[in-house]
């Protein structure tokens, strides 16, 4: 059976192996940021999902996924406009991560295909999560996943409709909020949490490793003072403070910001695991 949300969110030991999979897509940013950047707002994120979903879900016969249908689904689903689902589109192709069906006469519709890296990093962030479920409770799911030749075809579009229909995820509060819309604010909360200090007290005030927002900004390819202005509203709920002078000094985040973070990911989880569950689970054995 699959874990829900509150049983993900009450596990004793999900800051650490949270931490362990912020430090493990950080590497995945670090390896090709332009890439990681295309998809690191809510938006682009859920855009990119309803992509690989589409293409996965495809009838047989058909050589990628065709842009109307991604139109029609991204607006269905009120991730985006048209407009703005069509530029998206426009930049994946520009940036090479999708490209044109080369297979296909069909010169109005040009079906398009994510490129090979493009499935590659959806397939280490499916790799990323499963690992996370496994070492909550011991299972076998990535092992699976990996033996199973179609299993990121299989459970993609499943997450991909557990996400767009989770309101946690689409509708997330507070500070947690503030970041899914900035550029690179995903990529923001997982640093923030990937250098966490072990909470080993009852401290209101976790430090991070994060010591400069000039430094951040720079890493992330954000002006500083557009990032400055975003840390300064989370600072204003009480979310964030700086040990010592601010934005030069040792970065804290509260207990309450992290719980929020740490229940936005138990709802992703919780979807991921749901969706392993009617696709992959029956493989074990």
């Amino acid at each position: 059976m699959a874990m829900t949300a509150d049983e993900i969110a009450s596990h004793p030991a999900l800051q650490e192996f949270i931490r362990r999979q912020s430090q493990a897509l950080l590497m995945a940013y670090e390896a090709n940021p332009r890439q990681s950047s295309v998809f690191a707002t809510q938006q682009r994120w859920l855009m990119g999902h309803i992509g690989f979903a589409l293409y996965f879900k495809r009838e047989a016969g058909e050589p990628g996924l065709l842009t109307s249908r991604f139109l029609d689904m991204t607006q269905a689903h009120a991730v985006a406009s048209r407009n703005t689902a069509d530029a998206f589109l426009k930049e994946l192709l520009n940036y090479g991560y999708i490209e044109y069906c080369p297979e296909t006469d069909d010169r109005r519709a040009r079906p398009v295909r994510p490129s090979q890296s493009t499935i590659d990093a959806i397939h280490g962030w499916v790799m990323v999560h499963l690992a996370t479920l496994d070492g909550l409770d011991g299972g076998q799911r990535l092992a699976t996943y990996l033996a199973t030749p179609d299993g990121l075809a299989r459970i993609e579009p499943l997450i991909c409709d557990g996400l767009l229909s989770s309101h946690a995820i689409r509708e997330p509060a507070n500070t947690f909020s503030l970041f899914t819309w900035l550029n690179n604010g995903g990529i923001i909360m997982e640093r923030l949490i990937a250098g966490l200090e072990e909470a080993t007290t009852d401290a209101e005030q976790l430090s991070t490793s994060i010591t400069s927002i000039a430094e951040m900004g720079l890493w992330l390819q954000l002006s500083r003072s557009h990032l400055a202005r975003k840390l300064r509203e989370a600072e204003s709920l009480g979310s964030i403070g700086w040990r010592g002078k601010r934005g030069s000094s040792v970065m804290w985040v509260s207990r309450g910001f992290l719980g929020e973070i740490a229940a936005a990911q138990a709802a992703k989880l919780a979807v991921i695991d749901s969706a392993y569950d009617a696709s992959l689970a029956r493989e074990i054995g």
